[in-house]
């Protein structure tokens, strides 16, 4: 995801990067030079005058615009509701450590949960994009740790079971009193609910066949609409198709790209840098520095 100041009217006209112009260039390239054929030709295909108005094209539009808003509306829920997941992860990691060093006996004993929380945000981040968490894992788990967390189906699922250990000794040796050990539950149990949310929407993605009706339904509207557009406009066909071409294909692009906020794509969560967030809070608590190095947070530039 970028993080980006806010930018003046005229350089949001020209901007590149975190757009889904170059994903859509090809369409809407195709589109536009199919429009200037037809313009061209004069609505003409081989001996056969296409004669169409802007009647059904306006009905039709309408149509599309309104599955699109709905499709785009799904697609946010979806990136919204994750964002507000890694929240709940980032508040309940706190609320543990603050527990830790404030109602143990021990406040010590909180540098052994330290870095199972951070484990825990890196290990999340990597499950959700399937990647391999070794490398940050060993940032803060012993070798023998990092392998079974890495081992496990649910990377992530399995530092809370580590974390729940450390509780579990803490009573055992009285350090905790069983009457707050519920404030600690609660927070771990946050945890779990986050983790399950977030693979939820990881794993179900929206309805494979409901995208594709939407993406044909465009195409073929784009393509068509020349015809409808010749008679009236002349000359100017091709660059109105280009401008509602554009409309259709980027609120398409956008949809796809956020359906899963987990990716890697520029407008996608920005889990290096929440998990990078949840590791500095946490180790705060505790007086030590953060041991992975902040992600690098580009400006919106132009390229």
């Amino acid at each position: 995801m970028i993080v980006r100041p806010t930018l003046h009217w005229l350089r949001m006209l020209f901007v590149l990067r975190g757009s889904v112009l170059p994903i859509i260039t090809p369409q809407l390239l195709a589109a536009t030079g199919f429009a200037t054929v037809v313009t061209a030709l004069h609505g003409f295909i081989l001996d056969w005058k296409v004669s169409l108005n802007f009647v059904p094209f306006s009905l039709i539009g309408l149509t599309l615009a309104i599955f699109l808003g709905f499709r785009n509306s799904t697609s946010y829920a979806r990136y919204w509701e994750a964002r507000t997941l890694w929240g709940v992860v980032l508040i309940e990691t706190r609320n543990l450590m603050r527990n830790a060093r404030v109602l143990s006996r021990n406040p010590d004993a909180a540098h052994a949960l330290a870095p199972r929380l951070c484990a825990f945000a890196h290990a999340m981040r990597h499950q959700l994009r399937r990647t391999d968490p070794r490398a940050d894992l060993l940032l803060f788990l012993s070798p023998e740790e990092t392998q079974r967390v890495a081992r496990s189906p649910s990377p992530a699922n399995m530092t809370v079971v580590m974390a729940g250990e450390w509780l579990g000794e803490r009573v055992r040796d009285a350090d905790i009193e069983p009457a707050i050990v519920p404030s600690f539950d609660r927070s771990l149990s946050g945890l779990t609910a986050a983790l399950g949310g977030c693979e939820r929407i990881a794993n179900t993605p929206i309805p494979f066949t409901y995208s594709v009706i939407i993406h044909r339904c465009i195409y073929l509207y784009c393509f068509w609409l020349p015809f409808g557009l010749l008679d009236a406009i002349g000359p100017m066909t091709p660059v109105i198709v280009c401008f509602i071409a554009y409309t259709f294909f980027a609120l398409e692009a956008l949809g796809a790209q956020i359906e899963d906020p987990f990716g890697t794509a520029p407008n996608d969560l920005p889990l290096e840098h929440m998990a990078h967030t949840i590791e500095a809070g946490v180790l705060e608590m505790v007086d030590e520095l953060p041991r992975t190095q902040a992600p690098r947070i580009k400006d919106f530039v132009l390229l």
